[in-house]
């Protein structure tokens, strides 16, 4: 895989996907940036270089035209970001779109109207993987979160550039950081899996689990271990048909002398709701009508040995219902010692959805080493499947 640092876009026309499926307010405002500010490496690189930078991105999921969806709402955002001024495209293909390319000027930057608004964007469509083609000498895919699309602009699009298609700053980054975690991370290796559920999670521990020394079991799925167990979990949240999947899970991590670390108490509530009666249970002796919401006090002291002892850390999945403010204190610990383990010099990956989610909300960001931009595509990833858009570009 060819990287945009091993080339020169002088007077090229460079195509871009780029992941800009940012959420807007109802005003049509981005309310989270982040996704444009992690494309603004590749974009500067490209101008820098005297290149033009045609970029295309989906946003939502639209049922045709949708004009609530136009990435013209995002024209703002983006020219603030990267400092200078975005032509906009009203259409993604077409004359006026080749038209509006062919008389760019190296420097300049173009952005297409929304991919989606084609359905042979995710139908993975041959012909209009060919017509995107056209917009440029050199094809760029710096998108990370839709890699795992066989998308026209993600995985079909890269064969009509045979020798000018690069991998993007952040597409580099993000395979670098999983690389780091899975296949060079410095021992002692520890994830971190919280979450509602095991099923969810079942392929990325069995890819992992000969891989890491640690693994803490946090959040919802810990109710089916400690039920397989024996233990009580009153009403907390459980897959009952996993039971037997938690054991053999146990049963592995054992044989490949993984340390399992699973709440011993936890924060229960006598309700589903932020203003519940509370109190601190033994996680296998929870009463019935109660369920567990948080990790408790002791848990946390067990979780702080692991991980302020580890080097390498991946962190998916919250330990409590972080949403509520009742029940986000463990999950906002556990971010406490990956920020103290990461600036004691351990490596840390934080990515999934709801993980990502909480190390925003309660400022961790800057607190460990990456942040995955990739929820769906950085799972696949840790569970060893080849990406579609990433295989494209090694082809």
């Amino acid at each position: 895989m060819k990287s945009i640092y091993q080339t020169n876009f002088n007077n090229q026309k460079v195509l871009v996907r780029v992941d800009f499926n940012v959420p807007l307010s109802p005003d049509k405002k981005v309310t989270d940036n982040s996704r444009i500010v992690a494309a603004k490496k590749t974009i500067d690189k490209i101008i820098n270089d005297g290149g033009t930078a045609v970029l295309m991105s989906h946003l939502g999921r639209p049922k045709g035209n949708d004009p609530e969806l136009s990435l013209s709402h995002i024209v703002k955002s983006v020219e603030d970001v990267l400092g200078k001024p975005v032509a906009f495209s009203k259409q993604t293909v077409g004359e006026e779109t080749q038209q509006i390319v062919e008389n760019s000027k190296p420097g300049q930057i173009i952005l297409l109207e929304n991919l989606r608004y084609h359905n042979e964007e995710e139908a993975g469509d041959d012909g209009f993987a060919k017509e995107l083609s056209k917009l440029g000498d050199s094809y760029v895919n710096d998108a990370f979160g839709t890699a795992h699309r066989a998308h026209a602009s993600t995985s079909v699009i890269a064969k009509f550039f045979a020798n000018k298609k690069f991998a993007g700053d952040l597409l580099l980054k993000e395979v670098g950081s999983i690389k780091k975690v899975i296949e060079d991370g410095q021992k002692p290796v520890l994830a971190i899996l919280g979450g509602a559920k095991v099923s969810s999670k079942i392929t990325i521990i069995n890819n992992i689990i000969d891989k890491i020394d640690k693994l803490i079991i946090g959040g919802g799925m810990a109710f089916t271990f400690v039920k397989a167990l024996g233990g009580k979990i009153g009403g907390s949240i459980c897959e009952n048909d996993k039971l037997d999947l938690a054991l053999s899970i146990l049963e592995k991590a054992k044989q490949n002398k993984v340390e399992v670390f699973l709440p011993v108490d936890v924060l229960c509530a006598n309700d589903f709701s932020n203003h519940a009666d509370t109190q601190i249970c033994p996680i296998n002796q929870i009463p019935e009508n109660w369920e567990g919401m948080d990790a408790g006090p002791k848990s946390l002291e067990i979780f702080k040995k692991a991980i302020e002892s580890s080097k390498t850390i991946l962190w998916n999945g919250p330990v409590g219902v972080f949403e509520m403010e009742t029940f986000s204190k463990g999950t906002v610990a556990v971010g406490e010692f990956v920020s103290k383990s990461t600036s004691s010099g351990a490596f840390s990956l934080v990515g999934g959805g709801d993980s990502v989610a909480a190390v925003k909300q309660f400022n961790f960001s800057n607190k460990v080493s990456y942040v995955s931009t990739g929820g769906g595509a950085m799972l696949e990833s840790l569970e060893g499947k080849t990406l579609p858009g990433i295989k494209a570009l090694e082809q």
